[in-house]
């Protein structure tokens, strides 16, 4: 099982919880953001000295409140991949329809190359309309009045962008026409003659792997049609285990290849290590509460399961104690959490395991301590 590290890259805070501040009240100053960055990168440096094999980090813009301060996971990327060793590194996820397509296909392509094959290529539609908007597309986050439409338009444009994009990597000149994107704009004049095709300067020179979450309906047929991985997280564990066999369905369908049982498909579990369950719980729950507070509205918990017995209503802020309901969070000791993700293992034979170790608030130095008690105490125990 290959093992991963997911980080937000928040600035670090001293009064998180359910309660006061509001996010959109929280204000951090440069300085502070910056240094959340620099600690980040040495969270990476650490991932690597302990044996991940990869680290993951996102990719957003505007967050003045400190929760996500890194807006290029693939220049991050970058300095990472040169202060480390065999680390495998990718941004969950580039959001894809904020880039020019072949913008993005070059950048990752110069750090896949750059890397020696060390990057991953994570891809997404985003969540957030504040973000989305002044780069060039739109969201259906939850809290936007106009989702409905915002959703579509935003899935075409996704669609035909890594069309644009899977093109430019996998062939030595190309062309593209769709609704949104015709690659080369016609009539472009060069040398007395019209431009009719590109080609993308770098390609990437290893083999490389696509991952998308996997977080509506419409998703779920998408990806394994599309033959990449398919990336899960906050999602009741029943809810996962249907989705999760329904995704090996669906790639037998259209590949004539059945998966074996864990193949393509990533988890990423929120994870807390401490002495005891007590304790865990305790060091846990302001981050899970803030967490919550700053995505409940974007309707990231849509994953959870309801008081009907289906998807929870778009908006829930969860307790901790119906995460751990979930099992979305693993939290306790470290046989506790051996255990929690020993079932997982069990229903799902996982290859891949993402930890998200680092709740809204934590020091990067509690970070590292997480990082070192999982690789210490948490994997003698599976």
């Amino acid at each position: 099982m290959r093992t991963g590290v997911f980080c937000f890259g928040g600035v670090e805070m001293d009064d998180v919880g359910a309660g006061p501040p509001a996010p959109t009240d929280r204000r951090y100053t440069q300085e502070e953001m910056w240094y959340a960055a620099e600690r980040l990168i040495d969270v990476g440096v650490v991932a690597d000295q302990l044996g991940f094999d990869s680290f993951w980090l996102t990719e957003h813009h505007f967050q003045y409140e400190g929760y996500e301060v890194v807006p290029n996971g693939l220049m991050f990327s970058a300095i990472l991949a040169e202060r480390t060793q065999r680390l495998r590194i990718g941004t969950m996820v580039n959001i894809v329809t904020q880039w020019h397509p072949l913008k993005l296909a070059e950048d990752f392509a110069t750090l896949h190359n750059i890397s020696g094959g060390r990057g991953i290529f994570g891809v997404g539609r985003g969540t957030v309309p504040r973000e989305a908007e002044p780069l060039g597309t739109r969201i259906g986050s939850f809290d936007n009045p106009d989702q409905a439409e915002a959703d579509r338009l935003n899935r075409a444009q996704f669609e035909e962008a890594m069309e644009v994009i899977m093109l430019a990597f996998e062939n030595e000149s190309f062309s593209y026409q769709g609704e949104i994107y015709e690659m080369p704009p016609p009539g472009i004049p060069d040398r007395g003659g019209f431009v009719e095709e590109l080609t993308l300067v770098p390609r990437p020179l290893h083999p490389y792997e696509t991952w998308q979450p996997v977080t509506s309906p419409p998703t779920l047929e998408y990806v394994p049609r599309q033959g990449w991985g398919g990336t899960f997280w906050l999602k009741n564990h029943e809810f996962l285990k249907a989705d999760w066999e329904r995704f090996g369905e669906l790639y037998a369908q259209e590949h004539g290849v059945e998966l074996a049982p864990g193949e393509k498909r990533m988890l990423v579990l929120n994870v807390r290590i401490e002495d005891d369950q007590e304790t865990a719980v305790a060091s846990a729950r302001p981050g899970h509460d803030e967490f919550w507070k700053f995505l409940g509205p974007y309707g990231w918990s849509r994953g959870y399961r309801g008081t009907d017995g289906g998807p929870a209503a778009a908006g829930l802020i969860p307790t901790l104690e119906e995460s751990l309901a979930n099992k979305v969070w693993i939290v306790g000791s470290p046989a506790d959490v051996a255990e929690g993700v020993a079932a997982y293992g069990d229903d799902l034979d996982l290859d891949d395991l993402i930890l998200f170790p680092h709740f809204p608030g934590d020091t990067y130095t509690k970070t590292e301590e997480q990082l070192a008690r999982w690789s210490e105490e948490v994997v003698p125990l599976l």
